[in-house]
């Protein structure tokens, strides 16, 4: 059988996505394609491997295994997995969800089976940026909990908690001109003096109300209404809400929003916003949305927080299982706070008028401009 292989790559760093099923390597350039360098290559391959295809009876065979020896339990990706460490490394298993997975430290070589293409991509294509990601941390990157957006002369980096408006301080960027280089998390490291960023490939979680806000929402209706799909991990409750031209921001019983999820190729395809791959850090915005407020810039922002860094103890939805990344070391963190703390900040608010939002983050994250 013929095999299909995608190269992903940032920051001189990569992994090898190989399949037989080239469903599988494809969804892993559309998914990395947009923000990391993602290629068909050919053997022979270096570097850290992720081989998957799909073979239900080896994913079976694995829950099996390891359902009949001692094993451990935890939450990954929205379902129970269940794993288990021997002297060849990791196996894990996702009965729910058909998936078997064995990693082995030595080699970095990573074995994903399962039985449906979709799913098997769409780990395959997790667990890739999850050991590129481990290769930058041990580089020295960090990784921020904000957004981030481009433009001649460097990149406005959007820190804040969560609903602060990072996604919209970027999105209203991105409508003034900017291109969008992350709505959710960075990389981020200090070179020569600078701060260099790299984008997080993810999903994009954009609200129904802030797309209606954008003028985007009958766009995004249309293409679904015709039969095109949004990324799969989106709850069906917001496909329906948009075959049902429902608005008004979507939430479950806890308060969290459901939100469309987009592939990182539909932001420009379907939203018409720019990508970049790259950037130095210009400025910092700090924002807060105040729904019945107006634009205004409120001082200077603050220092690097604990909140705003990525770390183990955050990450809620893909515990380290396979014990393939470290804590980014204290002197990054240290030198990154100290870095972002000397460029030109801002803490600003922002309402629900969009244009009002667009037409003052245009004068407002241009570093250059003083408050009056």
């Amino acid at each position: 059988m013929t095999l299909h292989a995608s190269r992903v790559a940032t920051a001189d760093r990569h992994v090898t996505v190989i399949s037989h099923t080239p469903a599988i390597t494809v969804w892993s350039q559309r998914y990395f394609g947009a923000w990391w360098n993602a290629t068909r290559v050919t053997a022979p391959y270096t570097g850290p491997v992720v081989y998957a295809d799909v073979a239900p009876g080896e994913a079976r065979h694995a829950v099996r295994c390891v359902r009949d020896s001692p094993h451990d339990t935890c939450t990954y990706a929205g379902s129970e997995m269940l794993y288990r460490r021997d002297h060849q490394g990791v196996i894990a298993v996702q009965p729910d969800h058909g998936l078997a997975y064995r990693y082995d430290p030595d080699t970095r070589r990573l074995r994903i089976t399962g039985s449906d293409d979709t799913r098997v991509a769409m780990a395959a294509a997790r667990l890739a940026r999850e050991l590129v990601r481990a290769s930058l941390l041990a580089d020295g990157w960090v990784i921020l909990h904000a957004s981030a957006a481009v433009k001649t002369g460097g990149a406005v980096l959007t820190l804040g908690d969560k609903g602060a408006g990072k996604t919209t301080t970027a999105l209203l960027l991105a409508r003034a001109g900017y291109r969008l280089l992350a709505n959710d998390r960075v990389f981020a490291r200090v070179e020569d003096g600078e701060v260099r960023v790299l984008p997080w490939p993810a999903a994009a979680a954009i609200g129904l109300g802030l797309l209606d806000a954008l003028g985007l929402y009958d766009d995004v209706r249309a293409r679904v209404l015709a039969g095109e799909g949004l990324h799969p991990t989106q709850h069906p409750r917001v496909t329906q809400a948009l075959l049902g031209g429902h608005r008004r921001p979507l939430r479950q019983d806890n308060g969290k929003e459901l939100k469309p999820q987009f592939f990182p190729d539909q932001l420009t395809a379907w939203l018409g916003m720019r990508l970049a791959t790259e950037a130095h850090a210009a400025m910092v915005l700090f924002p807060r949305i105040d729904p019945d407020g107006t634009p205004s810039s409120d001082g200077p922002g603050r220092g690097l927080a604990g909140s705003d860094l990525f770390t183990a103890a955050t990450e809620d939805r893909y515990p380290d299982v396979f014990g393939l990344t470290t804590a980014a070391s204290r002197t990054s963190r240290q030198g990154l706070a100290a870095a972002l703390a000397a460029l030109p900040s801002r803490s600003i608010t922002l309402g629900h008028d969009t244009k009002a939002g667009t037409e003052f983050l245009a004068e407002a994250a241009d570093p250059h401009v003083e408050d009056a």
